[in-house]
């Protein structure tokens, strides 16, 4: 009987179950968990019907999160602590993350929704464990291999700088933006991107590494692509345009015409000589400029900054003539000259030539530097080609002026050895008044085979002025000129037939030399140097000698031993001094007679072209 009451007390139960399951089919799955007596379905005391077990099952896969899929799910925030959100995902219980990985995020608040990872379905203290950061990570790649396969333009924040770029935050992932690929002009301070949203186009993934490399550039190149093509349509030579200096080099400044680079060379710049564009123009700087040429293709597009003055020339004043005095300021200087600034832009050549009076010439750097304020005389000026020479030499009297009162032939003078050449010295009697000594003139007595042997450049010699050439201002000098010729003595000291005594210094091919004197060295021939009895004089013998040939011109000496006692060899000598007599009067016989021939030839010349005049 209490079996039975037993059965009817469940049918009557399960009855009343499926009646509330009708009468309330929107049950809260939560709620039906919690009241469902498991123990008496398990032991078949409490029956479901199975329409009611489908249904549950149906609000259960709706509502409820399979913790052991490792896949992202949606959750809501409804705590937040110090150092945790709490996190409703519908699961059994709710999950925990900390607030680190919400550090991009720092106005998390309660009922945000959030993307998460169920990492742990149950720790050992039974807590399940999600992930934020993995979520986003997961979902991140997703985002950005998308936008990279459609080109799409992302956003995204910067974080901070790196070595080389910037590194930002695009959908979670540490993204590089290289330095290069920030923007089409170069970028001088990175600093100021940091913290700032921006748009970006994914341009690299690496899948193996997971690294990826955005562009704003490439946006703006994309716009900047359609204003060029408009641009570039409609330029034309002498068009005048707005541009930004973009950036400047040592031989010219890029400027940004809106999309389209030209370039100001340098010599376009200005009308006055500059060493770098930075004298001129700086980064940033907004200018107008003229298109002066462009290739076919219009790509490259030289511009003019200059060229929107109008030139200093046509300014110059149309007083100023050759023969001036004007002042200026050294700008350049070469090996050639220097140039002088008169008025800006307009430059006149100082030659090298034209700063001293001086023949010898020098560097235009011995003369003037850079920045030099100067005095100079118009030389020549040519208005149409531009083109001004100057001269600083012209403010001094010229030297040469009155050269034979100050140098007359003959007259003795001190100057200075300032250089050198095969056959002669240079030498400088004053600024401007070279002279020449030829290697012949510098000694009397030494056979100088190159200058530097007898002098050294600077040092100071007497000279005497042995020839003067006004027209042509040619100067010829003698240094051994100043002493006495010690030879005029010599020809009578060591006249033929005199008897000296000497030993033999040297013996040389086909005889010997014995030295007189610091100036003569002579010669023995071989059959010269035999003794009385027979033998010959060797090197180191002391004998005496007698003069045998003595010559001024050449400066040479002949002697002999063995005239002193052969009869023979006396006459031999006698006759030599016989002929060289003869030699000497029959060469001033013919030179006497070329004169009178010549002067003869002269009056008669003279005397027809007299009866022509008549």
């Amino acid at each position: 009987m209490a079996e039975e009451k037993t059965n009817a007390e469940v049918a009557e139960t399960t009855e009343a179950t499926q009646q509330a399951a009708v009468e309330t089919p929107q049950q809260d799955p939560q709620e039906f968990l919690e009241n469902f007596n498991w123990e008496k379905y398990e032991q078949g005391i409490e029956r479901v019907d199975d329409s009611k077990l489908k249904e549950f099952e149906k609000l259960v896969a709706e509502n409820f999160v399979d913790t052991a899929d490792a896949e992202v799910v949606e959750g809501k925030v409804v705590y937040i602590t110090d150092r945790e959100a709490i996190i409703d995902i519908n699961a059994k219980s709710e999950g925990v993350i900390s607030l680190n990985e919400f550090r991009y995020n720092p106005g998390l608040k309660v009922g945000d929704k959030v993307e998460v990872l169920i990492d742990i379905r149950e720790d050992k203290s039974g807590q399940l464990v999600l992930s934020h950061r993995k979520a986003r990570t997961i979902m991140a790649w997703d985002r950005v291999n998308a936008a990279h396969d459609k080109e799409e333009i992302v956003s995204g924040f910067v974080k901070c700088r790196t070595k080389g770029g910037m590194i930002v935050d695009v959908f979670g992932i540490e993204a590089f933006l290289p330095g290069s690929q920030i923007d089409v002009k170069p970028i001088r301070d990175y600093d100021q991107y940091v913290n700032k949203t921006m748009e970006f186009k994914v341009v690299k993934i690496n899948h193996e590494f997971k690294n990826v490399v955005v562009s704003h550039k490439a946006l703006i190149e994309a716009d900047i692509e359609e204003q060029k093509k408009e641009i570039i349509s409609q330029l034309e030579k002498g068009q005048v345009l707005e541009g930004v200096v973009k950036n400047i080099t040592s031989y010219g400044v890029f400027i940004d015409l809106g999309g389209v680079d030209g370039l100001v060379h340098i010599t376009d710049l200005s009308w006055s000589r500059i060493n770098h564009p930075n004298e001129v123009v700086e980064l940033d700087q907004k200018l107008n400029v003229v298109i002066l040429d462009f290739d076919e293709n219009k790509s490259r597009i030289q511009l003019g900054l200059k060229q929107l003055e109008k030139h200093p020339w046509e300014a110059l004043s149309d007083e100023i003539k050759i023969g001036d005095k004007v002042k200026g300021k050294v700008v350049v200087i070469a090996d050639y000259g220097a140039f002088i600034e008169v008025v800006e832009g307009v430059e006149g050549l100082i030659h090298v030539s034209e700063m001293s009076w001086s023949t010898h010439l020098r560097s235009a750097q011995d003369f003037v530097k850079v920045g030099d304020e100067v005095e100079a005389i118009v030389l020549t000026l040519d208005r149409e080609d531009r083109k001004m020479s100057l001269g600083i030499k012209q403010l001094t009297p010229d030297p040469w002026t009155d050269i034979t009162t100050k140098y007359p032939v003959g007259s003795k003078h001190k100057g200075i050895v300032r250089n050198f050449t095969n056959f002669g010295v240079f030498v400088e009697l004053e600024e401007g008044i070279d002279g020449l000594i030829y290697i012949s003139d510098l000694s009397w007595t030494k056979k100088i085979k190159h200058p530097s042997e007898f002098t050294n450049v600077g040092d100071t010699l007497e000279v005497e002025v042995l020839e003067l050439d006004v027209d042509g201002r040619k100067l010829s000098l003698g240094h051994k000129q100043t002493t006495e010729n010690p030879w005029d003595k010599y020809e009578t000291e060591f006249a033929l037939g005199t008897v000296h005594t000497a030993t033999i210094s040297d013996l040389v091919d086909k005889g010997a030399t014995i030295e007189f004197n610091e100036d003569i060295t002579a010669f023995i021939p071989q059959r010269h140097l035999e003794k009385e009895d027979g033998k010959k004089l060797g090197k180191g013998d002391e004998a005496e000698f007698k003069i045998i040939e003595f010559n001024k011109d050449f400066k040479r000496v002949v002697a002999s031993h063995t005239a002193i006692f052969r009869e023979e060899e006396q006459r031999n000598v006698k006759a030599a001094v016989k002929r060289q007599t003869a030699s000497t009067e029959e060469a001033k016989t013919t030179l006497g007679d070329a004169n009178d021939a010549l002067q003869a030839l002269k009056e008669k010349m003279e005397a027809a072209d007299s009866k022509k005049k008549k």
